[in-house]
């Protein structure tokens, strides 16, 4: 368990260590929010990362000693306290790119820049790589071969359905919230712990395997055929994508609303409070009775999907239904040419017709590796989807109780929601005993995490973060971009498309984006995915080939362009743009 001292403010006022996370590593020493920004994208309170640092970190280090491209001998001397594998640092949550790099150096045909593709896309120029002196390894690199061959050969992962029985076995294990006492409840907050390290190490041992096979299917699409864009196209309309399922179901449910005249005139009444207004004509009306008894259908298999899933301290679908109502909402005015379903067939036939036309091109000896990688790419990311499903499900088991006992012990201090949080987890037992006894601890932690999330954290640092006043605000506003300038970014998925752009920053509040608009976001997480429904194309502010935003508009066949830095802060909100996910670029067409 991480100690207090791990979370404890130290050195002046507004320097970035009053909010203290991991010790960073000397060996390992470039760090970046690429990737962990789209699981953790907001500062993290204390409680979450007091129960779940150490478990993260060692399953990160088990994830890349699987690979073998790590050797157990250069970990073992590194205490779980300094962030190898991830880390969070003045709040927030960084991925070592330096021992992505040293493991890319060591895949057989990989280089160390290749973790830089498969993690940042483009934009600032991250720390250049210096050659680890103990990058040669050769145990490592026949360790790297074998792992490769092994991927490769893979064809079925039965674990994803034993973790499922496992998670469903450990949510009837927890007490019900309407009875236990609060000692349950405090218990529940560390028991999904050892379940949640090692649901969250095969989570990462997948997705280092999808990212593998991905980076072996493009390189053969571009050495041998000279697309490198093909891989987009060949793992497009997969099908069975967990990431994908809601946004289906929501889809059924929003064209069931605009059926259903009782629930279509409560949507159109405007989006404030609309699980409420529903319940309401639920006792009045058989059709809005049948569809919210729909809805709870929903909220039984997706509730644990929201914005920031992964941290308990966030509500979900099922602890705040009006993040999904508002999404349903959306998807309401999106004509039937958007029907996800719809979409995935015909993604299917293409990317079937892509891999028929790849076969016939290729050359016996390189055909056989190219099934194999794009066999485990499509397995893997399939994979990856549900595995990182999986977790979650464990997670809000822990997070309705925790709510639970935050909501009683509120009661008793005359606090606020979600003081639970400011504490560590050594500090629960105290705060149960006296809950008014740490309010001012509370307080002064509420002002801490306040001041971290005001800031944008630098999104590359080496051996130690810059003191939080030199951390750019996030309130900074940055000239537009003019007519006719272009924006380039990354490749996310490829086509072209025009709409006016849509500038939306919270999942839970989409600002009335509209059929023919072109969502602009600074990142996305899964609950971002049924607004890529509702929109002509997507803009991210940053991402990279694995990003969440390229695997959704791949899935859904819309163009896409991640990594296109400030996109949110530079495109008019309103402007007409065009976005070609071919070419990577965002062009603005005509003033708001």
């Amino acid at each position: 368990m991480t100690t207090n001292g791990m979370w404890k403010p130290v050195g002046p006022p507004g320097s970035a260590d009053t909010w203290v996370g991991h010790d960073p590593s000397d060996r390992f020493s470039v760090y970046t929010r690429g990737n962990a920004g789209e699981v953790y994208p907001e500062v993290f309170t204390p409680l979450s990362f007091s129960v779940a640092a150490d478990a993260a970190e060692t399953a990160m280090r088990r994830a890349l000693l699987n690979t073998g491209l790590i050797r157990p001998e250069e970990l073992s001397p590194i205490p779980v306290t300094t962030a190898v594998g991830s880390g969070v640092f003045g709040g927030y949550a960084y991925l070592n790119l330096s021992i992505q790099r040293l493991a890319s150096a060591r895949t057989p045909g990989g280089k160390a820049t290749d973790a830089d593709v498969n993690y940042l896309g483009v934009g600032e120029e991250p720390p250049p790589y210096s050659p680890d002196p103990h990058e040669r390894n050769r145990r490592a690199t026949l360790a790297g071969v074998r792992y490769l061959w092994r991927l490769l050969r893979t064809t079925e992962l039965p674990r994803l359905a034993e973790d499922q029985r496992r998670v469903d076995a450990f949510l009837a294990s927890l007490p019900d919230t309407a009875t236990a006492t609060d000692v349950e409840l405090r218990r529940s907050v560390d028991t999904v712990i050892p379940l949640f390290a090692d649901l969250f190490e095969h989570h990462l041992v997948i997705s280092v395997g999808a990212g593998t096979a991905v980076a072996v299917l493009n390189s053969i699409c571009e050495r041998q055929l000279g697309q490198p864009l093909l891989a987009s196209r060949l793992l497009a309309g997969l099908g069975d994508v967990d990431s994908a399922a809601p946004t289906a179901a929501m889809w059924v449910l929003s064209r069931q609303a605009q059926a259903a005249a009782p629930v279509a005139a409560v949507f159109d009444a405007g989006p404030h409070g609309l699980a409420d207004r529903l319940r309401a004509a639920a006792t009045e009306h058989p059709e809005a009775a049948a569809w919210w008894t729909g809805f709870e259908g929903f909220l039984a298999w997706f509730g644990s999907r929201g914005p920031n899933e992964w941290d308990t301290a966030f509500d979900t679908w099922e602890t705040d239904p009006d993040l999904a109502l508002v999404l349903i909402d959306r998807l309401r005015a999106a004509d039937d040419s958007h029907d996800p379903a719809a979409q995935g067939q015909r993604l299917a036939a293409e990317a079937a017709a892509a891999e028929a036309e790849c076969v016939a091109r290729l050359k016996p000896p390189v055909r056989r590796l190219f099934r194999m990688a794009l066999r485990s790419a499509r397995l893997h990311s399939r994979a990856r989807e549900r595995s990182k499903t999986t977790v979650v499900r464990a997670i809000h088991g822990s997070r309705l109780r925790a709510m639970e006992l935050d909501r009683r012990l509120v009661e008793r201090s005359g606090g606020q929601k979600g003081d639970l949080w400011f504490l560590v987890d050594d500090e629960i037992d105290a705060y149960l005993a006296d809950p008014a006894g740490s309010r001012q601890l509370i307080a002064d932690r509420r002002a801490q995490h306040a001041k971290l999330a005001e800031r944008i954290p630098p999104f590359f640092f080496a051996s130690r973060q810059p003191p939080l006043d030199q951390w750019e605000l996030r309130s900074r506003q940055l000239p537009p971009l003019p007519v006719g300038e272009t924006l380039t970014g990354l490749p996310g998925c490829p086509g072209k498309a025009q709409g006016r752009a849509r500038v939306v920053t919270n999942p839970a509040d989409p600002r009335g984006l509209a059929p023919g608009d072109v969502l602009v976001a600074p990142l996305t997480d899964p609950s971002w995915t049924p607004l890529f429904v509702a929109a002509e194309a997507v803009v991210v502010d940053v991402g990279a080939v694995m990003s969440h935003a390229v695997i959704v508009s791949r899935e859904l066949g819309i163009p896409c362009v991640v990594s296109a830095n400030d996109a949110t802060l530079r495109i008019p909100d309103g402007a007409l743009i065009e976005v070609d996910g071919t070419a990577g670029t965002v062009t603005v067409l005509e003033p708001a």
